[in-house]
């Protein structure tokens, strides 16, 4: 029993039944080896077909996000534009007080004038949008959202109204000559009937006992084109076949008394006339895009007013030459006409366009500056200032003339 538990026996130990069993350190046998072979390839491979298996299946996961973004997409795309372009029919909708953007989304979805209420809700978010206003509407499947949140912004009727057939939506700075292109591309209204109300005088006479407070320094106006000309407020209105052009004209007229009545008051106070407004406003709405410009560009034209200079406004002369161009020439500056705002000086005979409610804002409440001068570079919209000629010219050489 010496050598029992002995650890510094190296001899092997001998088995009940004589035979000398392995140590640790022997080599295995080659049995063994191939036994433990196989179990690793099999180890081997069952680690690869997991790993292919896992590859797949994120590659599944990868390609099911790309296809699911790119249908999100594709839908928030689609739903930005009119759910039916060519279905005009009108529906009536009901917006109740108290309603948030995500409740009108639904309620429009609901009613089948957009494609998807989730998606109106983002775009009024995105674009910063508020003010919608409770009340009954008429909407058409073919309605833009910009038309739709400009409608829900103007407000709705109290009570729910026949089913117009058509909305006619005048945009902001629109002319009388291209309204009333408008109504006739949009309604059976012919251009020159709408052209021939504008001139009717005893039309106008009937207007200005109905809305006095806006229409008197019109009526005393010379040398107008149109006087109603600046009085035909850019909003969207029902148009109906059976009814007569001067219903539809008096809305528009309505409308514009409507949105200046608070503003009757401060007008008098600063000794101004509702047409000498308008008018600085309808140049106002053209030669300024930003808020903040176009209570800067205010206060230049008051400023040239008070040191009795023209205003020299490109729109004027545009009006006058009744056309677009980018660039204005010195022969066109020179045109013959009392709307020619750079040989005739002061306000002119009225206004130039229809403005909407903030350039009239901003008329009445400019911004203070001792500037003379202003020019816009039209390829970034962005506004110079100048104090003095010299810097006007620097100015126009550098954003104006260069980049012809």
């Amino acid at each position: 029993m010496a050598n029992e538990h002995d650890p510094n026996n190296l001899e092997p130990e001998t088995s009940r039944n004589g035979a000398t069993e392995q140590t640790d350190n022997q080599e295995p046998t080659y049995t063994e080896k191939r036994s433990r072979k196989k179990k690793y390839d099999k180890r081997q491979k069952e680690n690869k077909m997991v790993g292919k298996i896992v590859a797949i299946v994120i590659g599944l996961l990868v390609m099911a996000l790309v296809i699911a973004g790119f249908s999100f997409y594709n839908f928030f795309k689609s739903s930005l534009q009119p759910l039916n372009p060519n279905n005009k029919k009108l529906v009536q909708v009901e917006i109740p007080v108290g309603s948030s953007s995500k409740d009108i989304g639904r309620i429009l979805e609901k009613d089948k004038v957009i494609k998807s209420g989730l998606v109106f809700s983002y775009y009024v978010k995105m674009n910063n949008l508020s003010d919608f206003q409770a009340g009954y509407y008429q909407m058409a499947p073919s309605m833009k959202l910009s038309e739709i949140a400009s409608s829900l912004q103007q407000g709705g009727t109290d009570e729910p109204e026949a089913l117009a057939d058509a909305k006619i939506t005048i945009p902001e700075g629109y002319t009388i000559d291209q309204i009333a292109d408008l109504l006739a591309k949009k309604t059976t209204v012919k251009k020159d009937d709408f052209l021939k109300l504008m001139k009717d005088e005893t039309f106008f006479n009937q207007l200005v006992e109905k809305y006095p407070d806006l229409l008197t320094s019109a009526k005393e106006a010379k040398d107008v084109k149109f006087r109603l000309e600046g009085y035909l407020y850019p909003a969207t209105y029902n148009y109906y076949e059976d009814s007569k052009l001067e219903d539809l004209v008096d809305q528009m007229v309505a409308k514009t008394n409507q949105v200046l009545t608070p503003y009757y008051d401060s007008i008098k106070e600063k000794n101004l006339t509702v047409q000498e407004v308008l008018t600085l406003a309808s140049l106002v709405e053209k030669e300024g895009v930003h808020e903040d410009d176009r209570r800067k560009i205010a206060q230049v034209f008051f400023n040239r007013i008070k040191i009795d200079m023209p205003l020299q406004s490109d729109i004027s002369i545009l009006y006058a030459l009744d056309e677009h161009k980018v660039h204005l020439s010195n022969q066109d500056t020179q045109v013959e006409s009392p709307y020619n705002l750079y040989i005739n000086k002061g306000y002119g005979p009225g206004p130039f366009n229809n403005p909407s409610q903030q350039a009239i804002e901003a008329v009445l409440n400019p911004s203070a500056n001792d500037d003379i001068y202003f020019l816009a570079d039209v390829s970034t919209g962005k506004v110079y200032y100048a104090k003095t000629y010299e810097e006007h010219l620097a100015l126009k050489q550098e954003y104006i003339d260069n980049k012809k």
